[in-house]
């Protein structure tokens, strides 16, 4: 495939009437082609393969895995995990919860855009 088939197709995908997409990101895709093929180690789990794919996609639905990994950064940091680690390597304390707090503000975000979708029954997003 080249990038012209590709760029074809997700054309197509754009013109049905059946999928929509919202007007704030007018390409919706981010696409790239790789013409080697992905590694493959000993004793993987994984095929041997000519091509591989990646979808890199923002929904809502994201949220939900915010939501589990500060609960778990709850849990390991309630016992100390490994932040004599960081300590060690110069981080303050302090930027754990910072960075929790920007995770939580990432979280209410999704949660607002969520409701405002829900309210406008718009579920493109």
């Amino acid at each position: 495939f080249t990038t012209t088939h590709i760029q074809q197709a997700i054309t197509k995908i754009k013109m049905r009437k059946d999928i929509h997409f919202v007007d704030w990101i007018p390409t919706g895709f981010k696409i790239g082609l790789n013409s080697t093929a992905p590694s493959v180690f000993p004793d993987d789990e994984l095929a041997q393969v000519s091509r591989s794919c990646t979808m890199l996609s923002n929904s809502t639905a994201v949220k939900e895995a915010w939501v589990r990994l500060v609960q778990k950064f709850d849990d390991m940091y309630k016992r100390r995990a490994f932040v004599h680690w960081y300590v060690g390597e110069g981080m303050e304390e302090s930027e754990f919860t910072v960075s929790k707090e920007s995770v939580y503000d990432l979280i209410q975000e999704y949660e607002e855009l969520s409701v405002a979708c829900e309210e406008g029954g718009d579920d493109s997003y």
